[in-house]
């Protein structure tokens, strides 16, 4: 004899009746039959790409990892094992971990690789200078001559100068340009300075 049911999940009493093939009634029986949901979600992620603000910070959610993770009887919540990005992270993607319980306590991970981007340029700031001449009638500056407080959300790592030496023939003012460089290669808007050579 063969019989076949589902059940629901948990506990289910069930009554036996059994009649021979004369009509007779045995005395019923009941058995309990407990019905687990041993099955972990199945775990979908996406990589993503995601931005560092002006803080030089981002922040991600489950959500934005998770790619349509399912489970038969419900799931109960999402996480990820690391929700904060900062300047450092910049450069190769990152692995996170998303972990997704259903229901019943099952539990189900996955990967997804965040890349971090910083599309934030510098911030250059000049001042004016004085300079003289040498004995040789040259002379030289260096950026930071004319750096007056540069800034970038993740630092400043190179500078610059549209014209960086002068001779004789640029006695009087100069009008020349500062760029500051971030680690991700973003170049701010050169900014002028003002580079009044003397010759004394």
């Amino acid at each position: 004899l063969a019989l076949t049911a589902l059940y629901p999940i948990g506990t289910t009493t069930i009554t036996w009746n059994v009649t021979d093939v004369n009509g007779n009634v045995a005395l019923s029986t009941s058995t309990s039959v407990k019905v687990k949901d041993m099955t972990a979600p199945t775990v979908i992620t996406k990589n993503i790409t995601v931005s560092l603000n002006v803080s030089g910070t981002v922040s991600i959610v489950a959500a934005d990892v998770n790619n349509g993770s399912t489970d038969a009887c419900g799931i109960a919540s999402y996480s990820i094992d690391r929700t904060s990005f900062s300047c450092t992270d910049t450069g190769a993607p990152k692995t996170v971990i998303l972990t997704v319980i259903d229901i019943y306590g099952n539990v189900g991970t996955g990967t997804a690789l965040v890349t971090v981007t910083e599309p934030i340029i510098p911030i250059a700031r000049t001042r004016n200078i004085t300079v003289q001449l040498n004995a040789a009638g040259t002379v030289s500056i260096e950026p930071s001559d004319i750096n007056n407080g540069s800034t970038d959300n993740c630092g400043i790592v190179s500078y610059t100068l549209s014209k960086s030496t002068f001779n004789c023939s640029n006695v009087g003012q100069n009008i020349i340009t500062l760029t500051a460089t971030d680690a991700s290669g973003n170049n701010s808007v050169p900014v002028n300075a003002t580079v009044i050579v003397q010759d004394k």
